[in-house]
């Protein structure tokens, strides 16, 4: 699928993938500082924005929509740059295509224990518009950390949470088992080769490194304590300094 896309700037590619419920805008502060340096390719994933439903919501299908996009454009050899869901579809873009580097922004790949959280809001997320609402605001409303209450304010002005698509996406982790998620996930990571930077505001464990290590031997995990689920908007400076240097480092 060809995906709605913003582009601007010139020069090596960056490619900027969204969360779940959200779009291609959320990456708007960041997009011009990197147009100075980059050609900037923002999608919205199928299901999202202005993207067109799909009947597929599985990693590699949305990466596949990325990377039919990216053809389209002649956007080769990217840098690819995922928050939250994102992360899991830059993840699988490094599977399945050619990226120069991955960041992914505060999405652990540890699925299983993912899954412990969620199951316990499946029945909302299944019941009616008001409950499965409740159910979205309870995921999202404790991943703010420190973003400042306009930036707050605009990312989820941005947020819009189709309940079809949210569960279509998350279909599979509700329908596996924990150890079947394990090794999807094994899967996945075992084709990832680049340089990878794993970057959190939200501590994912002190086991977490060991374990990403093992499955993505190129990966460096990074945590920003206290910054939340968008550590990219708390400190917006730092992280274009962070992934500027990253680049440049994978290059070598």
């Amino acid at each position: 699928m060809l995906l709605a896309h913003d582009g601007v700037g010139e020069g090596a590619a960056v490619v900027l993938i969204h969360g779940i419920t959200e779009c291609r805008q959320v990456w708007q502060p960041l997009i011009a500082p990197l147009a100075e340096r980059y050609r900037v390719v923002a999608v919205d994933l199928r299901g999202h924005g202005e993207s067109e439903a799909g009947d597929a919501y599985d990693p590699i299908t949305l990466a596949g929509d990325v990377a039919e996009t990216l053809a389209h454009l002649d956007a080769q050899s990217p840098l690819v740059v995922g928050h939250s869901l994102g992360g899991v579809v830059a993840t699988a873009f490094a599977a399945i295509a050619h990226p120069r580097a991955v960041i992914n922004v505060d999405q652990p790949l540890r699925l299983a224990a993912f899954k412990d959280g969620l199951s316990q809001l499946e029945p909302m997320l299944r019941g009616d518009a008001a409950t499965f609402q409740a159910a979205m605001d309870m995921v999202f409303q404790p991943l703010a950390g420190p973003l400042p209450a306009a930036e707050a304010t605009r990312v989820d002005a941005l947020r819009r949470a189709d309940r079809a698509v949210v569960l279509a996406i998350w279909q599979t982790i509700f329908d596996s088992t924990p150890n079947e998620l394990d090794e999807a996930v094994a899967m996945l990571t075992s084709a990832v080769t680049v340089p990878y930077l794993s970057l959190h505001g939200i501590d994912p464990g002190p086991e977490y490194s060991t374990w990403l290590s093992d499955h993505i031997p190129t990966a460096t995990v990074e945590v920003w304590p206290e910054h939340g689920h968008y550590p990219h908007f708390v400190q917006q400076e730092r992280f274009l300094s962070r992934l500027t240097e990253f680049d440049r480092q994978s290059l070598r």
